[in-house]
């Protein structure tokens, strides 16, 4: 899942969700889809192509194709940052039960403290290199470690 949608823009939403099965000469799970496309909302816009999306649509295009060929490992680079908060927790509950239901990994890069409480475990790095971690993180212990590394790299 990218921050940039990479979508097509000939092919429609639907097109979009299912092309790297297509390339990969696999038929998607149509209920999976179904509850996929539901999820992120699409339902009624599979039919339109990305300059009829708004940005939160698109954005939920890249991310119902991202997990529609249900990987075992998915990459999220700001996965909520163009969605509304509303839009934004549904994709994040999505991602945390596909990690308690059907047990896949998901790595995300957010700066958001909200989206970081949805994961097991939070990675803090700075640098390149891994400078803390919480387990079973809430929005405000992720917070409070964000500020306080803020205020050493101020005082650095």
């Amino acid at each position: 899942m990218f921050q940039a949608f990479n979508l097509l823009p000939t092919l429609t939403a639907l097109e979009n969700i299912t092309l790297p099965m297509d390339i990969a000469g696999r038929k998607p799970d149509q209920a999976w889809l179904e509850r996929v496309v539901a999820t992120v909302g699409l339902a009624d816009r599979l039919a339109h192509r990305p300059s009829q999306l708004s940005g939160g649509q698109q954005q939920r295009v890249a991310c119902a194709r991202a997990l529609a060929g249900r990987p075992a490992i998915i990459f999220a680079d700001e996965p909520t940052g163009n969605l509304d908060s509303r839009s934004g927790a549904e994709i994040l509950a999505f991602l945390r039960s596909s990690v308690r239901e059907l047990g896949q990994t998901v790595v995300m890069v957010t700066h958001d403290p909200v989206a970081a409480s949805y994961a097991d475990r939070v990675v803090f790095l700075a640098d390149g290199r891994i400078v803390d971690e919480i387990h079973a993180p809430t929005a405000d212990s992720v917070l409070d470690r964000m500020r306080r590394f803020d205020a050493v790299g101020r005082t650095s």
